[in-house]
């Protein structure tokens, strides 16, 4: 009975990867896509000479990452994870839990296993996981999203090189970049992202006022 209830429970999450994205204007196309996002080089804010303003520029560069879906999906501020494009609830239910691998019997693994699953459309990465309530971001904005994730009080005690390594190596951070499906991308590559991001923390880590 119990692996009836895993199955059914993969099946419905199965149908939903396998649905179009659809934008929160209800445009089928992928949001990034849509509106045509890339990322800069870490070298296109060289001429920045005020060591802060090239700081914050450059966070706001790594924001487009940042606030992609891949990212805000898995950082949510309930205890439900959001699906596609469109930031729609998880389906099936499935909640946080204590270690942010699930609760009960509804366990991340139970359907999300070490890589994509391309036939059922089941995205996968090792560990894969919900970020901590501490480090939701949606609805966030970007100024509130760096101060949360420079406070070592919420980022798992990351000084700011374990941050850099954390943006740069973590392969769960590294799916953005190849989640497989008809999900978009996030904006650039992993390698670009946390150039930008050790560039900024090079710079002073300054967080946008907002």
């Amino acid at each position: 009975m119990k692996w009836l209830v895993f199955a059914s429970a993969c099946l419905s999450t199965s149908l939903i990867a396998n649905t179009s994205a659809v934008g929160a204007d209800g445009d089928s196309r992928p949001a990034a896509a849509a509106t045509g996002q890339t990322l800069q080089d870490v070298q296109a804010f060289a001429a920045i000479r005020d060591r802060r303003e090239r700081s914050l520029a450059l966070f706001v560069e790594a924001g487009k990452v940042i606030e992609s879906p891949r990212c805000l999906n898995c950082h949510p501020v309930t205890a439900r994870p959001t699906q596609t494009d469109g930031a729609i609830p998880h389906q099936p239910v499935v909640t946080r839990g204590p270690d942010g691998f699930g609760r009960g019997g509804m366990r991340c693994s139970n359907c999300h296993q070490a890589e994509n699953y391309d036939v059922s459309g089941v995205p996968g990465s090792p560990k894969w996981h919900l970020a901590p309530a501490v480090m939701g971001w949606q609805g966030k904005s970007l100024g509130q999203i760096c101060r949360q994730i420079k406070d070592p009080t919420r980022n798992g005690g990351l000084d700011m090189a374990g941050l850099v390594r954390h943006m740069g190596d973590d392969p769960l951070v590294g799916w953005a970049w190849k989640p497989g499906g008809d999900r978009t991308p996030a904006p650039g590559s992993q390698e670009g992202f946390g150039k930008l991001i050790a560039a900024w923390a090079k710079t002073g880590g300054h967080c946008p006022d907002d």
